[in-house]
């Protein structure tokens, strides 16, 4: 590799980290760990590390120390796995101090775990990024041996997206008439447009979001995965969006695109799912009562982007909740929520954390039909699901406690409950 190249892409990426204005996220690292972070495209990864960068410069770093490279820089499109050592050697013409080295989308480059893996053992400080979910999983792990430390980043929480707004959401502003009702305003702006950091740059933040859909689409599926069907990937995640919020079974999604013209195998289907969540586009959660093969084949689909989701919906309130509080569940919970239906018994529940004995229903409002719909499901529930505590139903912007035999049950606006204030 040209080290004239090399060094210019570095230097140029010192000046973007200089003036780039921070918003802190509510993601602790530990200081002396190596770390992969990876997560949706565009939903902060990168500025993660330019917080990192910010924050050693403080420290007393100097910026010849600081190797930062994006390997999606066009300059490197020649770079393969042959030219590692040239970043070494850079940094040491630079500096005879250990350097920290920051590879973004470091996945782009064929082979680039034996050379993190190197990094790693000769004590290096390495920070990578990179927006596939094969960079978590056990192959991975099995190659790195524990040298790093994996984090994924998601896109704003309602409490980033109103700290980059500037918008106060204290206690006491919540207690606050005009400040509650401005919390609200952003809330609704929030589930509406989602958290992905950038689009609170822009004001047509549709025709941005719609451009990071395409990138993920095309970019990180279609040509990572060398799909040759993308119009079928694009209808599929159109069929995801209008099927949310029930267990959509394999069959009826390949019968939902065979209605439509496209022809596909329950095999490619199984793949294209995978792939549209190695990216980070959705994710599932799994029916708690289901065999684990039906567990596999049933799940409920979720977007990882509320702005990404509503690209395809029209007038879907209560879809567009739902999906606002799967991502704060699953950011916190991972992969241990479930969602409960159960033929036998007729108890459906949108949300079940057995972790906490928390059912949680969802519903836009529960006033008139609703309330007895969404209240019969948790009194159906409660006491026939070992350890259940707490029981909960979400909403738009209605509060109350109904008490039902001798437990009670929390009606809480969905804002206070992404805030963590009820």
């Amino acid at each position: 590799m040209n080290h004239d190249i090399l060094k210019q892409v570095i230097r140029d990426q010192h000046e973007v980290i200089k003036n780039e204005r921070i918003i802190p996220r509510d993601i602790q690292l530990e200081d002396n760990a190596n770390y992969i972070i990876v997560g949706l495209r565009r939903s902060g990864k990168s500025t993660l590390l330019y917080h990192i960068v910010q924050k050693l410069i403080r420290d007393g770093i100097d910026w010849s120390r600081i190797i930062y490279i994006n390997f999606e820089d066009e300059r490197l499109s020649e770079f393969t796995k042959d030219d590692f050592n040239d970043i070494l050697s850079v940094q040491s013409e630079w500096s005879d101090e250990p350097g920290f080295f920051f590879f973004d989308e470091i996945q782009n480059i064929d082979g680039w775990e034996k050379f993190a893996r190197r990094m790693a053992d000769s004590k290096e400080r390495v920070y990578i990024t990179g927006s596939n979910a094969k960079m978590l999983g056990h192959d991975m792990e099995t190659t790195l041996g524990g040298r790093f430390i994996s984090k994924q980043i998601t896109p704003y929480s309602f409490s980033e997206y109103l700290n980059a707004r500037d918008i106060d959401h204290t206690k006491t502003a919540l207690e606050t008439t005009k400040k509650a009702a401005k919390i609200m305003t952003a809330f609704d702006d929030y589930v509406k447009n989602g958290g992905l950091p950038e689009s609170l740059k822009f004001n047509n933040k549709r025709e941005y979001i719609s451009g990071i859909y395409h990138k993920v689409l095309l970019g990180d599926v279609v040509a990572r995965n060398g799909i040759r069907n993308e119009k079928a990937l694009d209808l599929l995640v159109k069929k995801i969006s209008e099927s949310l919020c029930s267990g959509v079974p394999y069959s009826r999604l390949i019968g939902l695109l065979g209605n439509i013209g496209i022809s596909i195998s329950k095999e490619s289907l199984i793949r294209y799912i995978d792939y549209l969540k190695n990216a980070y586009l959705i994710f599932d959660i799994k029916n708690f009562v289901s065999s684990f093969s039906e567990k596999q084949t049933t799940p409920k689909y979720y977007f990882s982007d509320n702005g990404i989701l509503n690209l395809f919906l029209y007038n879907k309130d209560t879809t567009l909740l739902e999906n606002i509080i799967a991502i704060k569940l699953f950011r916190d919970f991972g992969d241990t929520i479930y969602y409960y239906k159960s033929s036998k018994t007729g108890i459906d529940i949108d949300f079940y954390i057995p972790s906490i004995g928390t059912l949680i229903q969802v519903a836009y409002s529960i006033e008139g039909d609703a309330y007895d719909r969404e209240v019969s499901n948790l009194k159906k529930a409660y006491g026939k699901i070992d350890g259940v505590s707490r029981l909960i139903i979400i909403t738009h912007n209605e509060s109350k406690l109904i008490q039902i035999e001798n437990t009670e049950i929390e009606v809480i606006p969905a804002f206070r409950f992404l805030l963590g204030a009820n």
